[in-house]
């Protein structure tokens, strides 16, 4: 890879840094996808000594957390309530278009990594997919309920269930995320 092939990837994916999310941060502000792989990265990092993680390649689940929104440097962020299928398509085509712009061996690494992103088929795939969901129940937590729309009360109680049922760590951080965002909304005396 040239440097100019580097900075090239690297000025495309720094578009994220300001591609901003439905989400709010603690601070009010609206979190930038960015903001969003890059915690995803951390908890990624956080459950690699975690004896069911073991087996698992923790630096392949970091690696598909940092990729896994840049198609959305060509199309936004659309939430996942208002999100078609059409949106999925284009940014999946847009991102794959991009990645096969890449020199050897960099396109071959990211178009194998989005390819078992695509099919949730190992355990590395599966782990990333879980934690996008748990990090944006964990934002929207985090975010004051004045940000949050109607149809998130109950999103919130619902949203990316089925991605953690494959592992029993993950099944019991979302009961204790359910419980947090329970907490949250329950009216207060």
């Amino acid at each position: 890879m040239t440097p100019q092939d580097f900075l090239t990837i690297l000025s495309r994916a720094a578009i994220l840094k300001t591609t901003t999310r439905h989400c709010y941060t603690q601070e009010n502000r609206k979190e930038s996808v960015a903001d969003h792989s890059w915690r995803i990265a951390l908890m990624a990092m956080l459950l690699s000594g975690e004896p069911e993680f073991q087996d698992t390649d923790m630096n392949k689940v970091i690696r598909m957390c940092l990729i896994h929104d840049l198609g959305e440097t060509f199309t936004g962020d659309i939430p996942s309530f208002e999100k078609t299928d059409q949106n999925v398509q284009t940014e999946d085509a847009q991102f794959l278009t991009w990645a096969n712009t890449f020199p050897s061996p960099q396109r071959q690494e990211w178009l194998s990594l989005l390819d078992e992103m695509e099919k949730l088929q190992t355990k590395e795939a599966r782990t990333y997919k879980a934690l996008d969901k748990l990090e944006a129940l964990i934002s929207h937590n985090e975010s004051d309920l004045s940000t949050w729309l109607p149809l998130e009360y109950d999103l919130q109680l619902t949203y990316g269930q089925e991605n953690v049922q494959f592992s029993p760590y993950l099944t019991a951080l979302r009961k204790c995320i359910d419980q947090w965002t329970l907490a949250k909304i329950s009216p207060q005396p």
